[in-house]
């Protein structure tokens, strides 16, 4: 998979300590409370990807093999589909309602969203269904 265009410039990004994985955290994203970065740095974290900033390298040994076959390096689940599907499609069936159940979430509505809100609204689908799957 080609994601050139997509390339992000990891050694540029400002690294900021992950907010908790919480409930206010979730709402934070869906929201857009925090930026598409952040966003990314938190999915990243919780994939196993880890940047080690003084060496400007990634450390993928905590990163599951499906995701590292596909991205070697952390994708921009904002700004792309591919990813973000993938991101979808690992959910587990049973996960799949937690946002719904667990937050109560109703969906955007007609005219307020577009595929960046609907990736946001992915992003918290998997960190919840990681959460349930670490309980």
């Amino acid at each position: 998979m080609d994601n050139s265009d997509l390339a992000i410039d990891y050694s540029s990004l400002e690294w900021l300590e992950l907010p908790p994985l919480n409930e206010d955290t979730l709402w934070t994203i869906i929201n857009e409370s925090i930026t598409d970065t952040q966003v990314n740095q938190i999915l990243w974290h919780y994939l196993g990807y880890q940047y080690d900033q003084v060496a400007q390298s990634w450390d993928l040994s905590q990163v599951a093999p499906e995701w590292l076959s596909v991205y070697p390096t952390p994708p921009d689940f904002i700004a792309s589909r591919p990813a973000t599907v993938k991101l979808t499609r690992s959910i587990p069936p049973q996960h799949k309602q937690l946002l719904k159940e667990q937050l109560g979430f109703k969906g955007y509505k007609l005219g307020e969203f577009g595929p960046r809100q609907t990736r946001r609204a992915t992003a918290v689908s998997w960190l919840l269904a990681y959460l349930a799957d670490r309980v």
